[in-house]
């Protein structure tokens, strides 16, 4: 009687343990991610508005954002799949090889050097480099800033750019974050501040900022923005060029565009041809 007890105990308990195993192993391999499930891992800015911005509340908006979850959406994965990590200009090549993110949408141009170092889908946007000036200035060219007090990030190659091609008599005003430099030109103390035009724009969106700076649309540069991915991975790269095309076709983009940069009148690019990686 006393072994027929154990043997139903132990019974019981290897039952128990099979059910586990079985719903662990189902749980691992699919579901929406927001009962456990898979989970894609995204790296965007937590600092541009308009582009990849962390609210207080620890939500993210912007283009960027918008451009991941339609990707994330296209690739199986849920609103409540997607885990966004903080992935700093400095560090999204280390972060795609250690495979710390699945991609990047993080106003990553595409360049020569970093697709020795990882592999684009995309471009999903053309923007240029651009000036930022109040809203009552005019600037037409860049030979007009000789003589005026340019602003940039500490760092930041922009300033240096129309410096040395552009303006050479500019007198450069460096800012540790462009939230200060945009304080320098409300004031005055600055006449413009520099960078790409889709990151001025998401800048001066800003409810405190509406109304009060306008892009010069001088458009000094060309910078494709590109999705990251881990070098190599060619079937990664098709699949989100699959996502962005579906995007632009069925309007997506469009009015990704006009939501995040609308407010600062941003005259941007139509959507770049997907899968055309150019420098």
């Amino acid at each position: 009687m006393k072994l027929r007890k154990v043997t139903a105990a132990s019974a019981t308990v290897l039952a128990l343990a099979l059910t586990a195993t079985a719903c662990g192993s189902e749980d691992k391999g699919g579901g929406s991610g927001s009962d456990g499930g898979k989970k894609i891992t995204v790296g965007i800015k937590y600092d541009q508005p308009g582009l990849g911005l962390k609210t207080p509340d620890g939500k993210f908006t912007g283009f960027d954002v918008d451009i991941a979850k339609y990707v994330a959406k296209e690739l199986g994965y849920a609103e409540g799949d997607i885990e966004f990590k903080e992935t700093k200009s400095a560090d999204r090549e280390t972060a795609l090889a250690r495979g710390d993110v699945d991609f990047i949408a993080a106003t990553y141009s595409i360049t020569d050097e970093r697709k020795q170092k990882v592999d684009f889908a995309g471009p999903y946007l053309l923007a240029h480099q651009d000036l930022l000036i109040r809203a009552d200035d005019n600037i037409a060219k860049g030979a007009d800033l000789n003589g005026k007090k340019l602003c940039s990030v500490v760092g930041s190659t922009s300033a240096q750019n129309v410096k040395k091609d552009f303006a050479p008599k500019a007198q450069l005003q460096e800012y540790p974050t462009y939230s200060q430099c945009l304080g320098a030109l409300q004031s005055g103390r600055v006449d413009a501040l520099t960078t790409d035009d889709s990151i001025l724009a998401g800048y001066a969106s800003q409810d405190q900022y509406k109304g009060k700076f306008k892009l010069a649309g001088l458009k000094l540069s060309n910078e494709n923005y590109g999705i990251g991915v881990k070098k190599g991975d060619a079937e990664m790269v098709k699949k989100i060029n699959a996502a962005l095309e579906k995007m632009v076709q069925d309007k997506s983009w469009d009015a990704a565009v006009k939501a995040n940069f609308g407010p600062a009148n941003y005259q941007n690019e139509p959507a770049p041809k997907i899968g055309n990686i150019v420098k």
